[in-house]
């Protein structure tokens, strides 16, 4: 029997970072912390389901560091990259849009929504975590394709931080390394990375945890991530359309054409 109560609590978990997160923001008149506390949502969500887990076998122990070295990196590099800059362009337009009393509405639109979003892509680690079932042939296929997707996603911010704090590639765009087969190398990534987390719960079969993949795929690809960034990146910078038109959006591939050195985002 399914005990629901454990991913409830999970729930009120990620809610709470949500609004701890939305209080540091009232005092800093800043919400882009919110992708900082976006991994914790997960850590915390996890951990709770882990109070419901009576025997911490080698393979849950396997998940729950998995999860945890996850948060942590996403969670050190989003800080890092955001820290002493100004409000995020995205959340500057948000926050224009539902002037005025936008400090009350934020933790409605942004805080209390991405709680839920993140609340409905752990799904799959709530049966993941809390069965305890014996290693198996789709456990061993989750952690390959969650080490494939940790790559690309650690690598591809690397490589594109390391490329950013050269002042000689200010203007240009980063078609080199992973952002040679694809323009969003990281997005892929943390993708690869959701699926191996939904095979554990094949695993531990719940086949029917497929909506936690599917949210964090439509995310990435149609709502918050490509499509989104891509239309800002065009507006500002229509050089840009030549790294589009010859390098796949998503999965890696090889370009159409090598790609000069234009503007970047």
């Amino acid at each position: 029997m399914i005990d629901y109560s454990i991913y409830i609590y999970a729930l009120a978990a990620i809610f709470a970072v949500g609004f701890i997160t939305w209080i540091i923001s009232l005092v800093l008149e800043d919400v882009s912390i919110v992708d900082s506390a976006w991994p914790l949502m997960f850590l915390f969500g996890a951990v709770v389901l882990a109070f419901a887990v009576n025997d911490y076998n080698f393979r849950t122990q396997i998940i729950l560091a998995m999860v945890l070295l996850w948060s942590a990196r996403l969670f050190l590099h989003l800080t890092w990259r955001n820290w002493g800059e100004p409000e995020d362009s995205r959340y500057r337009l948000i926050r224009e849009k539902f002037a005025p009393n936008f400090a009350l509405k934020s933790l409605f639109i942004i805080f209390i929504f991405q709680s839920f979003l993140a609340w409905v892509i752990l799904i799959p680690l709530w049966p993941a975590i809390t069965n305890n079932v014996t290693f198996s042939f789709w456990d061993a296929l989750a952690i390959a394709l969650w080490i494939v997707g940790f790559f690309f996603e650690s690598v591809a911010d690397w490589q594109l931080s390391r490329f950013k704090s050269n002042p000689t590639n200010q203007g240009k765009v980063m078609a080199q390394g992973l952002w040679y087969y694809t323009r969003h190398p990281n997005y892929f990534g943390e993708c690869l990375l959701w699926w191996g987390f939904y095979l554990f719960a094949v695993s531990s079969d719940a086949w029917w945890s497929i909506p936690g993949p599917l949210l964090i795929t439509w995310l990435l690809l149609k709502f918050s991530g490509v499509v989104m960034l891509e239309e800002t990146i065009v507006k500002r910078r229509p050089a840009y359309r030549e790294y589009i038109a010859n390098t796949n959006a998503f999965i890696p591939g090889r370009p159409k054409h090598k790609v000069r050195t234009v503007e970047t985002e």
